[in-house]
């Protein structure tokens, strides 16, 4: 399926998505092309929040995205390898039965899953800025984000048949 269409499927049935994209099999090169999208995604909706901010402190805004582009596509990818290796090994402490590469599948397509909640929080950040708008979008979107997440690792660390 096309990777809007799982999106969409994921508000409806995360398990169902990570599951199926578990069954696919493992490829590693799946699972970082998920992630890479994911962060390049956070990093766009970054975009007009780091535009106000230059606009309002008169700071330079290409070194801004500068520091956001290294961040969110260089250090945020290592930092979540490592939150996904705890996730497993916090799962297996309460019986989770399922492999490395499930908990990253789980993490990262959470992350992918819920950017379209991540970009309007960019877009409200930008136009809006800080309030009670603001803290909404990012309430809504961590609250969809830890859904996506938690239903996808208990896909991930099911026993396998």
């Amino acid at each position: 399926m096309p990777v809007t269409t799982d999106i969409a499927a994921t508000y409806r049935g995360p398990g169902r998505v990570v599951r199926r994209l578990l069954d696919m099999g493992q490829r590693e090169d799946r699972a970082l092309a998920i992630l890479m999208a994911a962060c390049a995604l956070v990093f766009v909706a970054q975009m007009p929040r780091l535009a106000r901010e230059a606009h309002l402190t008169g700071q330079e805004l290409n070194m801004l995205l500068g520091g956001a582009l290294l961040g969110w596509l260089i250090i945020a990818p290592l930092l979540l390898y490592g939150i996904a290796a705890l996730s497993h090994l916090l799962a297996r402490l309460v019986g989770g039965r399922g492999d490395w590469y499930g908990a990253r599948l789980a993490l990262f397509w959470s992350l992918l899953a819920s950017s379209p909640a991540l970009l309007l929080h960019g877009l409200v950040a930008g136009f809006v800025g800080p309030g009670p708008a603001l803290q909404g979008v990012g309430i809504l979107w961590l609250v969809v984000f830890g859904w996506f997440w938690l239903s996808g690792l208990r896909q991930a660390e099911r026993p396998t048949a």
